[in-house]
């Protein structure tokens, strides 16, 4: 048997790997405004040459990254003359790379009055535990009952219902079973009416005594008849209740009145904001795309550093740290123009094309895909997708995710497309106007929608309206 040995072995390969510029370049395409803010803001802290600029008329720099100022002369010094001459000159007429004006004056202040308006008009959300607990505090229970029912309180999740079992809590804690099943009693009077329940069918029953109907059929209901409500099995439903269908349609409709998770509206989750990239507007009789610009920091490379050039006390080395800077934040620059225009081109493709879309709605939505929009502005159909990624649009018809608009589709009887998305639509109009009694089943739909010229097959159907969480007819019957 050979003896194992290392060696070293020396071998060709050909590797892709993306220059430190292009990667900034393609994560500067990708990212959302808001993120994008966060990443120029940070440049700005790393790069001394680049200045954010508040005032009007600036404009990006006119110089290529990586050409120009790199040979030496004789006597050894770095030859940057020319392109800081350029600069020079440049310094006064500089406009920001959007070529946009920014707002200033009166109509300015008013803006900042209205945003400091919204920002001091935010509050604090109250958690579901801390509505509790103030209400805790105003029951007159001794110490060692307020302890408790903060003990119990903390085991509510957020959705308002109690996470554990009396038992195991009065196992961990010591006290008897009876005494935290009276707190827990007490709490579940507290609003939300619902709260500390331990099942739904529990939570379900606390609204309707707090109502004041414990004796009513919604209540037997509520108690042991939840499944066959769930599953629309009226008829048996009624037989039990030794009621009408239609008396079972009444409670179904009461029953869905009440809240399932009655710490909702107590929720930790944060809404998540988003910022539009781009604005549809009609102008002169079409749409036009606006794009937001105001969000992002104006720059330009500052002109201090060509002083600093001219000076002639400056080493070598600092002239080429300054000079690597200055080629940094121009290609920055240019970068943050490009994914700007980028996105532009993207959206007047998308204006040509979902203009129906703009005037109607969903209804109108074409199909569009990311390769006809890529063909159409001579870009790779990658490009595209990383530009519309996390990009909000705002159109007549509300904001929409960039992505909204690119879907595939099918072609009506008289030819005209339609996206899947339009599609949809249709489906969910139909189950919303069917009779209650009679619900279309998914081949009803199939031909209903053919007498509308839209020829779509039984499983897409059923494909689509699973994805829009419609019950299949049997389920959705009402007796």
């Amino acid at each position: 048997m050979a003896n194992p040995y290392l060696s070293q072995i020396q071998s060709q390969k050909q590797l892709q790997i993306l220059a430190p510029q292009l990667r900034q370049s393609l994560e500067l395409l990708q990212v959302p405004i808001l993120e994008l803010r966060a990443l120029i803001e940070q440049e700005i802290q790393q790069n001394p040459t680049l200045d954010e600029l508040p005032s009007e008329n600036n404009t990006q720099l006119e110089m290529e990254p990586g050409k120009g100022g790199e040979k030496d002369e004789p006597d050894g010094e770095l030859d940057f003359s020319k392109e800081f001459e350029v600069l020079a000159k440049l310094d006064d007429e500089w406009r920001d790379y959007f070529k946009q004006t920014y707002s200033t004056g009166p109509q300015r202040e008013n803006e900042e009055e209205k945003y400091q308006f919204m920002i001091d008009s935010l509050s604090i959300s109250e958690s579901l535990q801390e509505h509790l607990l103030s209400q805790l505090a105003f029951t007159g229970l001794s110490e060692e009952d307020r302890r408790i029912g903060e003990l119990i309180i903390g085991s509510i999740d957020e959705d308002g219902f109690l996470a554990l079992e009396l038992d195991d809590l009065a196992l961990s804690t010591g006290y008897q079973s009876a005494r935290l099943e009276d707190v827990l009693l007490l709490i579940q009077t507290f609003d939300p009416i619902g709260v500390g329940a331990r099942s739904l069918s529990e939570c379900l029953l606390l609204q309707i005594r707090h109502l004041g109907m414990e004796e009513s059929l919604e209540a037997e209901v509520a108690a042991h008849h939840l499944n066959l409500l769930g599953s629309n099995k009226y008829p048996d439903l009624a037989r039990l209740l030794h009621v009408e269908v239609s008396e079972v349609s009444r409670i179904a409709e009461f029953i869905g009145t009440l809240e399932p998770k009655p710490g909702r509206r107590f929720s930790s989750e944060s809404a998540t904001y988003v910022s539009p990239e781009i604005a549809i507007k009609m102008i002169d009789g079409a749409y036009q795309p606006i794009m937001n610009n105001d969000a992002l920091p104006r720059l330009r490379i500052s002109n201090h550093y060509r002083k600093l050039m001219d000076d002639k006390s400056t080493t070598k080395e600092v002239k080429k740290y300054i000079h690597d800077k200055v080629q940094a934040g121009a290609f920055l620059i240019k970068s943050i123009d490009q994914r700007q225009q980028t996105i532009r081109r993207i959206a007047e493709e998308i204006i040509a094309v979902q203009t129906p879309f703009f005037d109607e709605g969903v209804s109108k939505l074409k199909p569009l895909t990311m390769s006809e929009v890529a063909d159409k502005i001579g870009v790779h159909e990658t490009t595209v997708s990383r530009a519309i990624a996390n990009k909000y649009m705002q159109t007549p018809q509300g904001v929409y995710d960039m992505k909204y608009f690119f879907t595939p589709g099918f072609k009506s009887a008289d030819g005209e497309s339609m996206s899947n998305k339009a599609i949809k639509d249709a489906i969910a109009q139909l189950v919303a106007n069917e009779p209650p009694t009679k619900p279309l089943s998914d081949q009803a739909m199939v031909n209903q929608l053919k007498e509308k010229g839209i020829k779509v097959a039984r499983r897409t159907i059923a494909k689509y309206r699973e994805e829009l969480q419609i019950l299949p007819s049997h389920l959705r019957k009402q007796f």
